[in-house]
């Protein structure tokens, strides 16, 4: 039990995912959001009081239910596939086959170790093999993946992927560059790094493609 329990803290402490698709139970959605909220509020009360605080203060008596709300409603609603984006595409008429990029895309997401904030930017490329996708989807492609507690490298991979399904090709590149609270605000407390993921596909493996894009998103990252 004991070498169990330090195989799991070494998992959080060196933030290791264990699969490319979120972790989810299959009865994850027989409650409603309502009804999650509730149970939410009521668990987190219970650890307020564990931790002393006087929840009869005005400060503090309506905490448990915001954070219920918070939960279900912002941080973590990305889990619920009624919240997915419609990623309406479009054929690509005007017959653009070149590199396709929207950087600095912003996002915020949590560590599914600890809870923390994760606070980074996406970059994305793709070059057409017929399909084009609206600007504003790609932004909510990340928005939609960070609302969920995460690991970089997972969600890194989901948005590469569910582009290459979306816009039908392999020719899809992904970067993201995030600050971890998980490392910043406790354990090493390191306020300077930052993490880094890449993943791509297709046309991408080419080096001298490859390193276009990142030409392209090293002028344009603020």
């Amino acid at each position: 039990m004991k070498e169990e329990v330090n195989e799991i803290d070494t998992i959080g402490d060196n933030h290791i995912g264990t699969s490319v698709e979120t972790p989810m139970r299959n009865d994850a959605f027989v409650k409603s959001d309502e009804e999650k909220i509730e149970l939410i509020a009521s668990y987190f009360q219970e650890i307020m009081e564990v931790l002393g605080l006087d929840l009869t203060d005005d400060s503090l008596k309506g905490t448990p239910m915001r954070v219920g709300k918070m939960y279900v409603n912002e941080l973590f609603s990305g889990l619920n596939p009624k919240n997915k984006p419609n990623l309406s595409v479009f054929e690509n008429k005007y017959q653009y086959n070149k590199m396709l990029i929207e950087s600095n895309i912003t996002f915020n997401s949590s560590c599914e170790h600890h809870f923390l904030p994760i606070i980074g930017k996406a970059h994305i490329g793709y070059i057409s093999s017929g399909k084009v996708i609206g600007l504003s989807k790609l932004n909510r492609i990340v928005k939609y993946y960070g609302k969920r507690p995460q690991v970089q490298e997972r969600m890194t991979m989901q948005i590469v992927n569910e582009l290459k399904q979306a816009l039908e090709t392999d020719n899809v590149i992904v970067v993201i560059e995030a600050e971890h609270l998980c490392v910043s605000s406790r354990g090493v407390e390191d306020l300077t790094s930052k993490t880094t993921t890449l993943e791509y596909d297709g046309v991408f493996n080419d080096k001298l493609i490859r390193n276009d894009f990142f030409k392209l998103i090293n002028s344009t990252i603020s």
